[in-house]
């Protein structure tokens, strides 16, 4: 009981330090107390300062009165207080920056995603503690979340750029148009000449590893061939706002499509998704677009009951569960990795299906 007793009077002293002694209100807001604690805090800070200044004063006129004469001794004695001011000027400044208001410093809690108080903390502490957070997760905090699509659009725009910068000196010559624009297509390493129309699922069985190389192969055309074809657009095509978009979303297949090729250089593919994989691109060779689309979705959504990987719904097993296999798994929700090459064969499959259009509307996507 006289614990409580001794607490209760270390409160009461605690709010009548903080709380104006004007005799008007009895009850004061949590806010009001933070705000007159704040104050009360810039006041102390600011008669600690101008003591440290007087301090400092007083010791800088005591040198200059004992230093005889103005020769080397003089100039070796001054550096010290100098140094000694500029250590109190580094620290003053470190306690000016300490006076944050209290909304400002509960809006960059919220973007360090940290809780604005904790139980018990002062104002000093939770500046503290902002500090800390900040020299921990600044470089998270400061790139935040990428828009590939924007970079893409950026990086197109200024390949742009940089190709009406080079046609301008060779403006009379026209038929090396192509090779000007496109200097960096020589250096590329040409793909083998491989039929790559033995892709089936017949011979994944029999032999995985030329499925692999084959694979490899057709993409990589895939997405050469695309790129040759946006380069042989007019100019005032490339220019147009949905010409930069399509060049934009062409470099953004490009990158997305790189961890999949690593994936077919490292032979690491799942075997379910190498087989739906494989029925994409025999079903493209041989412009049968609508059997393809119907195997990309397999391979992203699938057919499952539940595509999210739900398999127990309940206490009891359902007759209906061996139906969920591995190869009716949404593979599109595995990776974020995964997710954005997976879009990318679509995207691939589009741009065949414009480029060799089947012979029966009937066989095309939308």
């Amino acid at each position: 009981m006289d614990i409580l007793k001794a607490e209760l009077e270390r409160k009461k002293k605690e709010k009548d330090a903080i709380v104006p002694k004007n005799g008007t209100k009895k009850y004061f807001k949590r806010g009001e107390l933070e705000k007159e604690r704040e104050r009360q805090y810039l006041e102390e800070q600011e008669r600690l300062d101008r003591e440290r200044q007087e301090k400092l004063a007083r010791k800088l006129a005591e040198v200059r009165g004992d230093s005889p004469l103005p020769g080397s001794l003089g100039r070796s004695a001054t550096p010290t207080p100098s140094h000694k001011s500029d250590n109190e000027r580094a620290d003053s400044d470190d306690e000016d920056a300490l006076a944050i208001p209290e909304s400002e410093l509960n809006r960059r809690f919220r973007l360090l995603q940290a809780p604005i108080k904790l139980f018990a903390e002062t104002f000093p502490q939770r500046i503290k503690r902002l500090r800390r957070l900040e020299a921990t997760h600044l470089d998270s905090v400061q790139s935040g979340q990428r828009n590939d699509f924007r970079a893409a659009m950026s990086k197109t725009e200024q390949e742009l750029a940089l190709e009406n910068l080079k046609r301008r000196p060779s403006s009379d010559a026209t038929d090396n148009t192509e090779d000007d624009a496109f200097p960096k297509k020589k250096q590329r390493t040409e793909l083998p000449e491989v039929d790559t129309t033995a892709i089936s699922l017949s011979l994944l069985q029999s032999d995985p590893d030329a499925v692999y190389n084959l694979l490899y192969i057709y993409f990589k055309r895939l997405i050469r061939e695309w790129e040759l074809f946006l380069a042989a657009r007019p100019e005032d095509v490339k220019r147009s706002v949905q010409g930069r978009l399509q060049s934009a979303t062409q470099g953004q297949t490009t990158e997305y499509m790189k961890p999949f090729f690593k994936l077919l250089k490292k032979r690491a593919l799942e075997p379910d998704v190498l087989a739906r994989i494989c029925e994409i691109a025999d079903w493209t060779q041989k412009r049968e677009y609508l059997k393809a689309n119907d195997s990309y979705l397999r391979l992203s959504i699938g057919n499952a009951p539940w595509p999210i990987g739900v398999t127990m719904v309940g206490i009891h097993e359902r007759s209906a569960r061996e139906k969920i296999f591995a190869s009716q798994v949404a593979h599109v929700l595995n990776d974020e990795a995964q997710r954005k090459w997976i879009q990318s064969i679509k995207r691939l499959m589009t741009f065949a299906q414009t480029k060799w259009p089947p012979d029966d509307l009937a066989k095309m996507i939308g």
